[in-house]
C-alpha cells in the first residue's frame, strides 16, 4: 500500500502546481506585497468564496492550523494502540513546532520568514487608511525593528513618524506595521505543507499495523478519520491558496520551505 506520507505529498505538488499555474492563466492571483492593494478586498472576492480573507476556512481554520495540527496529533496518538505509541513521534512534533515557531514567530531574533522579506527588499510600512472623499491611503515606511518587534505604533507613541500631516481615520487611531514591498513568502503554503506531511506521518503507523478499514478501537477510527479529513482540507486550502494570493515564486518559495521544515522533522 502506498504511504500516506508520499500520497499527500503527491496531493499537495498537484494542488499548487494546478492552483499557481491556473492563477497565471486567468490572472487571479493578488500581489500581497504591495502596501496600497494587500488590504483591499481581492479583485475577484464577488465570484468566489476563497478569494475573500474573511471564508471561514480560512479564518478558523488555517489562521489556527498549528492549533488544529496539534490537536489532530494529540488525539491520534492517545487513542493509538501501545505498539506504535513510539516516543519518535512526540519528538517529530516537537521538531515540527520548532520549525513552525522559527519560520513563523522567532529564529533568534525576527522569525525565518520575516528575515527572507526584510532581505529581498522588503520595508516595514505603516498604512494609514485614507478619509472619504480621497483617493488612496497613505503610506509611511518606519524602521525594520517595528516590524519585527510587531510593535503598536500610533501619532501619540510615535510623533516622529508622523512627521507629514494626515487624517487620521479616527481619534486615537494605532496600527502595526507590516513588511511589504520584499518577497512575501506564502505563510499559509509554508504551514500548510508542514501540517499536511506531518500528520501523514502520524497516520502512516495506523494504516501500516491496522489498515485504514480494520481499526479496533472506536476513539482511535474517530481521531484517524477526522485526521484524514484535516489533511484533506489543508490540501484544498493550498490549492485556493495557489489560486487566489501571492505571486507565483512566492507560493513556490512558501512551499519549498514547508518542504524544508518537513525535512526537519524527519530527522528522528
Amino acid at each position: 500500500m502506498t504511504s500516506p506520507r508520499v500520497i499527500a505529498f503527491s496531493a499537495l505538488v498537484v494542488a499548487v502546481t494546478f492552483g499557481t499555474a491556473y492563477s497565471v492563466l486567468y490572472n487571479t492571483y493578488l500581489d500581497t506585497s504591495n502596501p496600497l492593494i494587500a488590504n483591499l478586498p481581492h479583485p475577484r472576492h464577488s465570484d468566489s468564496y476563497f478569494a475573500q480573507k474573511s471564508n471561514i476556512f480560512n479564518v478558523w481554520f488555517v489562521k489556527k492550523a498549528w492549533g488544529w495540527t496539534t490537536a489532530a496529533f494529540i488525539a491520534l496518538y492517545t487513542t493509538s494502540p501501545p505498539r506504535i505509541r513510539r516516543n519518535r513521534r512526540i519528538v517529530q512534533y516537537i521538531l515540527a513546532t520548532l520549525v513552525w515557531l522559527a519560520f513563523t514567530s522567532w529564529f533568534f531574533g525576527p522569525a525565518l520568514i520575516d528575515r527572507v522579506v526584510g532581505l529581498s527588499g522588503g520595508e516595514c510600512v505603516i498604512v494609514v487608511p485614507s478619509p472619504p472623499g480621497t483617493v488612496s491611503d497613505s503610506v509611511i515606511t518606519v524602521p525594520h525593528e517595528f516590524c519585527y518587534t510587531k510593535s503598536t505604533i500610533s501619532p501619540i507613541t510615535h510623533p516622529e513618524l508622523f512627521i507629514a500631516p494626515f487624517t487620521l481615520p479616527t481619534e486615537g487611531w494605532a496600527t502595526r506595521p507590516k513588511l511589504m514591498r520584499g518577497h512575501d513568502v506564502s505563510g499559509h503554503l509554508f504551514l500548510l505543507t508542514l501540517s499536511t506531511l506531518f500528520l501523514a506521518d502520524q497516520l502512516a503507523p495506523t494504516v501500516a499495523t491496522e489498515g485504514m478499514m480494520r481499526i479496533a478501537s472506536i476513539p482511535h477510527a474517530i481521531a484517524f478519520n477526522a485526521t484524514m479529513a484535516l489533511v484533506a482540507l489543508w490540501i484544498w486550502m493550498s490549492y485556493t491558496t495557489s489560486v487566489y494570493w501571492h505571486t507565483p515564486l512566492e507560493k513556490v518559495t512558501g512551499f519549498a520551505l514547508g518542504l524544508a521544515g518537513y525535512a526537519v522533522t524527519r530527522i528522528v
